[in-house]
C-alpha cells in the first residue's frame, strides 16, 4: 500500500500528508540509527549534521554551475541528503576496542576499519531494500561502500578510480574527510580549517574528483560558516 500512494504521489506530482507523515518517520529513523552508530567512536551527531550540510550545499553549487547536470537533479539530492547520515553504517560491525583506539591502527586493524564500507552497503541493502524507494536505497548502498574510493583507484573496498566511483560517493567523500580532519578524534586533535582545507586541495585530482574539489573550496565561506553553527563556534 505504501508503495502504491508512493508511486501515485509521483505521478499526479502531489503531496499526500499521510506519506509526507511516513517519509517524517522515515527521515527522523535515519537520523536516529545514524547518530547511533556515530556514538560508538565517541561522536554526537555532529559529524553527520555538518557533512549532510556540506553535501546538500555542494550539490546545489554543482547545479547551479551546471556541472554534471546530465546526474545532478532536485531529486538525486533530496535522495543524497537523506542517504548521507547513512555513510558510517558499517561501523555498527566494528568492535569498539578497534574504533575507539587512542592509537596508531595495525594493519590487522585497519583491514577491520575498512570493512565497514561493504558492510554498509550491505545493512542498507538489507534494511532499505524492501522500502520501494529504489532511487534511495541504490544512492544510499552507493555512499555506504564508495565513500572511501579513491579518484586515482587507491581506494577501498574495490578501487574503483575517477567516474567508475559514484557521483554521491564522490561528493560524500570531500566532505566527509573535511570533517574527520576539521574534529578531534580518539586517536588525534583537530586541524584547523585552513589545514583542513589544504587536505582537500591536495588530494584533487588523486583522492577526490578534481570538479568537485573546485567547487568546494570555492565555497569556503559557506563552509566554515556551517561548521561553525553546528559546531557552535
Amino acid at each position: 500500500v505504501i508503495v502504491t500512494l508512493f508511486a501515485i504521489c509521483i505521478y499526479l506530482n502531489q503531496e499526500d500528508p499521510v506519506y509526507n507523515e511516513l517519509a517524517k518517520y522515515h527521515d527522523e529513523m535515519v537520523m536516529g540509527f545514524a547518530t547511533l552508530v556515530e556514538s560508538k567512536d565517541g561522536s554526537t551527531g555532529g559529524h553527520i549534521k555538518r557533512t549532510t550540510a556540506y553535501v546538500k550545499f555542494l550539490a546545489q553549487e554543482l547545479i547551479n554551475r551546471n556541472i554534471y547536470a546530465d546526474i545532478l537533479t532536485k531529486d538525486y539530492i533530496t535522495n543524497l541528503c537523506i542517504a548521507a547520515p547513512m555513510h558510517d553504517i558499517g561501523k555498527i560491525g566494528v568492535p569498539d576496542v578497534v574504533l575507539q583506539k587512542p592509537g596508531r591502527l595495525t594493519e590487522e586493524e585497519y583491514e577491520i576499519i575498512k570493512k565497514h564500507a561493504p558492510e554498509g552497503g550491505k545493512i542498507i541493502q538489507e534494511t532499505f531494500g524492501h522500502l520501494g524507494n529504489k532511487d534511495y536505497t541504490q544512492m544510499a548502498f552507493q555512499v555506504a561502500k564508495y565513500h572511501h574510493e579513491k579518484w586515482n583507484g587507491k581506494g577501498y573496498p574495490e578501487c574503483l578510480s575517477q567516474k567508475e566511483i559514484p557521483l554521491c560517493a564522490r561528493i560524500m567523500a570531500v566532505a566527509d574527510v573535511f570533517d574527520a580532519v576539521s574534529e578531534k578524534r580518539c586517536y588525534r586533535d583537530a586541524m584547523s580549517i585552513e589545514e583542513s582545507f589544504k587536505i582537500i586541495e591536495n588530494g584533487r585530482g588523486k583522492d577526490f574528483d578534481p570538479v568537485v574539489v573546485d567547487v568546494f573550496l570555492d565555497i569556503k565561506d559557506k563552509v566554515i560558516q556551517i561548521h561553525d553553527e553546528i559546531t557552535g563556534k
